[in-house]
């Protein structure tokens, strides 16, 4: 972190949402093929104390209650909101106090509402346990919120559809009631039965709609285009799946694995939990990821929205399965240590009337929807809904909704989609986001999803400490990844989108000699500091139908004709193994606190996802992953997964990923070389097509012994074994103790090494019992905090 008078700012960049066509109609998600960048502030590190700080470390000052005070602490909220924590770890943003302090209060006058009125915001978010079906003493009750309705009824298979004897009644909220009572001690409406909600619109038309709180909905498979119905979910004890296994501890860092069940089959089919959980689940533990994310979770009628349209906020998507299913997946997923993330959905909803959300808006104000009205409420190229954050009921129903997947189904935690479109009136739509702190903090910043989503983080937390929430924003607003007791959004980690964006542009338009690596390096740690991130080379995005992979991008055509190991590698493929492992790693070891890998990229999967569409004849064929390429031994797709499995088993062993010393040594152009160290270990990257080195000379903080740790060129990934494993490197002095400025490339020690073209290879410092320093003994050097190298320094100031 720097004073006010270094930050930068950089050069204005576009943010552009990019579009796939589905069925004659263009929808763009937000996170689906995205090419927008990521403008942050870079930090050089110098340790500001913040108010109320130990050791560095912020001391949360209050935890939202009636007057929002720490036990620990007399300071109420109003004298806290004039000391926002935030402003002491960026004092650059003391000019936005005024707005901080807006936004508290409206946080904080928010949660005291919730206490007066509904006894608390984790007590407000138990709204499922009021909403939709839930049974009472002698029958079930089912409510629901239209009050746009003149009149309602409960209608299905348990009525034969006549809702004349299951008429509603409406209170002053406009919310609708009915009890249905038990016959002879048995539920009146069986389980997984049909049902509906109908009601009259203010014009004296009745529709029928799936209830907004559903637990699960299906549609009918032999009827082509027809709709969804709601289903009374409530399976005797027997038929429920009971957890066996305790959620997995929190990882220092998390190494995600983002995946989609549907499409995870080596089959032209929709796969199920189930399927899922049993042959994928352990591909993902094989490979030493320790979190999954999950794709379209939330039901959604459009398959090929992968996921983004949600329908049914409360249902699990039945292509795939039960909640019963669902949940026997992430059990499976806890037994094997694997923690399991959603990708949740709650910036915007379909548009669909009859099966969506929106049905129920029929003829009402924007202050009694859940979606705003006129043009605030539709987003133009996602051809969806967006919701209005300050209503009282939205807001149930969305913290509800995060709660539920929480407890009911063992959710770890979540990655928000679209945070972007959230945050801003704009919804970054034709916005290039410079890094110039007006940009997020003015009009156009929407205040009432800002305070949304604090909500929603300081509940998740509250009901899950140890929740792993990110989110996917593109602008790089401030404080989004910092708690809410300073002022922050509240997020765990955000998704380092403009990674992705500049390894493809390398790929599109760079020859190999044109790469930079000073660029390189600053791409990947050009973040806040204090603001973790989750760094990608590539995720859904560039899979999908219309984009490329970085495999695809490498080697083209040749991924289906030069991928035995029987005959010997043209140089695309050569080079195209090499690089695919090189960028990988370089993104997880320097761009980030965490990393994510989409499902088949870490053995290059030769094709892209292109979901069952009109445009495509409705085919599955490309809705799958073929896992078999990296099952067949005689094909090379095993040496980018077998380095993909190293990379996350040195993690595991040396904890690089969640050390805070993070120090780019050396970026040399000429050579095409970068040295860096992350915790104690000594990363050497060389770029270059052609040039070898032999000698060549990295600096590093420790004097010792040092060894190989990690060679990507080693035979076992497919390269060419030309470093020697068993060599030790002695290290040497370099300049006056004390002075940086004398030393090698301001490193105190340095070792020589032997550094092949187009490899990557990471060093370890062997202790005197002939060991590598694993992450529990990693380094409390003063130098600790991240730095960069002399020249992005200087290029900051």
């Amino acid at each position: 972190m720097i004073a006010s008078s270094t930050l930068l700012r950089l050069p204005t960049l576009s943010l552009q949402t990019s579009k796939v066509a589905i069925n004659s109609r263009i929808f763009a998600q937000p996170g689906v093929g995205s090419s927008g960048s990521q403008p942050l502030l870079a930090y050089r590190r110098v340790v500001f104390p913040s108010r109320n700080s130990i050791n560095g470390k912020v001391d949360r000052c209050f935890y939202t209650s009636a007057v929002l005070t720490d036990d620990n602490s007399s300071i109420t909220a109003e004298e806290e909101m004039e000391h926002i924590g935030i402003l002491s770890t960026d004092p650059s943003l003391e000019q936005y106090k005024d707005h901080f302090k807006y936004r508290m209060s409206r946080y904080v006058d928010q949660i005291k509402l919730f206490t007066k009125h509904e006894g608390g915001l984790e007590e407000f978010a138990r709204g499922y346990l009021k909403f939709g079906f839930n049974n009472e003493e002698g029958g079930i009750v089912y409510h629901e919120w239209a009050p746009a309705a003149q009149e309602a009824q409960l209608i299905g298979d348990f009525n034969g559809w006549d809702g004349s004897n299951h008429k509603m009644e409406k209170n002053q909220f406009g919310v609708w009631s009915i009890k249905i009572p038990d016959s002879d001690g048995k539920s009146a409406i069986p389980h997984n039965s049909r049902v509906k909600f109908r009601f009259k619109h203010s014009d004296g038309v009745w529709a029928d709609r799936i209830p907004a709180w559903i637990k699960y909905a299906t549609v009918d498979p032999s009827s082509f285009g027809a709709p969804y119905d709601g289903v009374y979910w409530n399976p005797p004890s027997s038929e429920r799946y009971h957890f066996k296994h305790p959620r997995p501890p929190k990882p220092l860092a998390p190494r995600i694995y983002e995946a989609h069940v549907g499409m995870s089959s080596s089959e032209p089919v929709v796969s199920s939990y189930r399927e899922f959980a049993d042959n994928v689940l352990p591909r993902i533990r094989a490979n030493n990821y320790n979190t999954v994310q999950l794709m379209a979770v939330m039901e959604h009628s459009y398959y090929a929205s992968f996921g983004y349209h949600v329908t049914n906020f409360f249902a699990v998507s039945s292509r795939s399965g039960t909640p019963e299913d669902l949940k026997y997946l992430i059990d499976k997923a806890h037994s094997l240590g694997l923690r399991v993330l959603m990708d949740v959905v709650h910036s915007h909803a379909s548009n669909n009337v009859t099966d969506g959300l929106n049905g129920f808006d029929v003829g009402q104000s924007s202050h009694d929807s859940y979606f705003h009205i006129g043009e605030r409420g539709y987003h133009k190229l996602w051809d969806s809904k967006l919701f209005n954050y300050a209503n009282w009921e939205v807001l149930r129903f969305l913290l509800s909704n995060l709660r539920w997947w929480l407890e009911e189904y063992n959710f770890d935690g979540f990655r928000f989609d679209g945070v972007t479109s959230m945050l801003y009136h704009h919804h970054g739509i034709n916005m290039g986001f410079s890094g110039n702190y007006n940009e997020y903090f003015s009009e156009a910043t929407d205040v009432d999803a800002v305070v949304y989503l604090m909500l929603a983080n300081h509940l998740i937390h509250e009901i899950l400490p140890d929740a792993t929430v990110i989110a996917e924003d593109v602008s790089g607003m401030p404080g989004l990844g910092r708690p809410v007791s300073e002022g922050g959004v509240g997020f765990d980690y955000r998704l380092a989108m403009a990674v992705p964006d500049k390894w493809i542009d390398y790929l599109k338009n760079k020859s190999d000699m044109e790469w930079l690596m000073t660029e390189i390096s600053w791409s990947l740690t050009n973040r806040r500091y204090s603001e973790k991130c989750i760094s990608y080379a590539e995720s859904h995005d560039q899979a999908i139908v219309g984009d490329k992979t970085i495999a695809f991008f490498l080697m083209d055509k040749e991924m289906y004709s030069g991928m035995s190991c029987l005959t010997e590698a043209s140089p695309t493929v050569d080079r195209g193994i090499a690089l695919h492992k090189m960028i990988h790693f370089i993104t997880m070891a320097l761009g980030g606190e965490g990393y994510l890998n989409f499902m088949g990229n870490e053995f290059g999967h030769p094709e892209w996802i292109d979901f069952p569409r009109e445009g495509n004849g409705w085919s599955y064929e490309k809705c799958r992953r073929q896992w078999n390429l990296v099952d067949i031994e005689h094909l090379r797709y095993k040496f980018m997964n077998a380095f993909d499995r190293a990379m996350n088993s040195l993690d595991d062993k040396f904890a690089f990923l969640s050390s805070s010393k993070q120090i780019v040594s050396s970026t040399n152009e000429e050579d095409k070389v970068i040295v860096f160290e992350r915790g104690d270990l000594v990363f050497v990257f060389n770029f270059h097509p052609e040039t070898s080195y032999d000698g060549y000379k990295v600096g590093c903080d420790l004097p010792g012994k040092y060894r190989v740790a990690l060679d990507s060129d080693a035979l076992e990934f497919g390269g060419h074994g030309r470093v020697g494993h068993d060599a030790d490197h002695f290290t040497s002095p370099e300049g006056i103790p004390g002075v940086p400025e004398t030393n090698f490339n301001n490193r105190p020690n340095s070792f020589k090494v032997l550094s092949p073209c187009r490899t990557c290879v990471i060093y370890y410092r062997v202790d005197e019992a002939g060991e590598g320093n694993s992450g529990s003994k990693v380094s409390q050097s003063n130098e600790k905090k991240i730095i960069l190298k002399n020249q992005l320094q200087k290029r900051c100031d």
